[in-house]
């Protein structure tokens, strides 16, 4: 009897909130010319993700199991902006601060989903690197269309549990005291903390996603690196390890971009006081500005890229001219 009575006593303690208020940028002064700003980042986004994927697409020559790989990348960016700026616009300049629960969650998977997979994108072409430098005569080999498309698979897969479970463990909480996020979207981190029983697995989930998500990938793309760097050494003729170099530099920028403001981030909030407003501006500058460099820089730092490019405009001025030398003979 006395268990059936604490059953009842705890069912009728756990609190489960209909909505959250996300209360982020509410009160920063000249808000709205940052979000006038997120929303040129955003289009700047989907405008070069969705050309380097064209492009990808159209050019035969970039159909290859590297450039499945930078698909993906271009992919995971868009995709990624498009689950976090355009909810970020909608709940500051219009004020739709209030986010029913379930809203709230999906928000969180999406955000925290696409940026795992951008992170891991990054691995994957450290590890193209690494075999084409380190092992060139077995790279076609090694590194072919099925493989990438079972790793990118096998990636989907550990990233859509890994925050599927995160997720679910935020059902376990109860939230009696505050359901007031300040964040710009619905932040794991925050979340437990306003939770007013135990949260210890959310705990362990968020260290657990900065460390085996976030710093794991880093550490592995380093000691790839490292071991490139033994590899080049290697080569006798320095235009041969200059040319090898150059096919690393823009994959060492991507990775610049997305790790080095995120790791300065954190950092920072550990070491010295923040305002909160800046921290915000901080995180959200590292979630946003990456999915827009991206694909500036394979376009502009890769040649594969530019060539391809080129022969497609080409391609299309020979089409065009072909269609009005008909239209012209026709009229004729």
């Amino acid at each position: 009897m006395s268990s059936m009575q604490a059953d009842s006593s705890a069912n009728v303690t756990f609190v489960r909130p209909a909505a959250f208020f996300i209360n982020g940028f509410f009160n920063m002064s000249y808000a709205k010319y940052y979000y006038v700003f997120l929303s040129l980042v955003y289009v700047v986004t989907v405008l070069g993700n969705s050309f380097i994927m064209c492009i990808i697409y159209l050019a035969r020559r970039l159909h290859t199991a590297k450039y499945i790989a930078v698909f993906h990348l271009a992919l995971s960016d868009l995709c990624g902006s498009s689950a976090l700026i355009p909810k970020v616009i909608d709940t500051f300049l219009f004020d739709h601060h209030v986010v029913s629960y379930e809203a709230c969650l999906a928000n969180m998977f999406l955000v925290y989903n696409f940026m795992n997979l951008q992170s891991l994108t990054l691995l994957v072409l450290a590890y193209d690197r690494l075999v084409a430098i380190c092992f060139p005569l077995h790279y076609h080999a090694i590194v072919t269309k099925p493989a990438m498309f079972l790793i990118i698979g096998l990636m989907w897969i550990f990233s859509v549990t890994y925050f599927s479970v995160l997720v679910g463990f935020v059902n376990t909480l109860s939230f009696c005291r505050s359901v007031v996020i300040n964040s710009y979207f619905c932040d794991q981190g925050l979340i437990y903390r306003l939770a007013c029983n135990g949260n210890s697995l959310n705990v362990l989930m968020g260290k657990i996603s900065f460390g085996l998500l976030m710093c794991t990938p880093l550490i592995l793309i380093i000691i790839t690196y490292f071991c490139i760097s033994l590899a080049l050494l290697k080569i006798a003729h320095g235009a041969d390890r200059i040319k090898a170099i150059k096919t690393c530099t823009s994959h060492l920028m991507l990775v610049a971009v997305l790790y080095l403001p995120v790791l300065s981030n954190n950092i920072a909030a550990a070491t010295t006081p923040i305002h909160p407003d800046i921290r915000l501006i901080n995180n959200s500058l590292t979630q946003t500005i990456p999915p827009m460099l991206n694909p500036i820089i394979y376009t502009l730092k890769t040649e594969e890229v530019m060539q391809s490019i080129k022969e497609l405009y080409k391609r299309s001025r020979v089409c065009a001219t072909i269609e009005i030398n008909v239209k012209c003979s026709g009229r004729i």
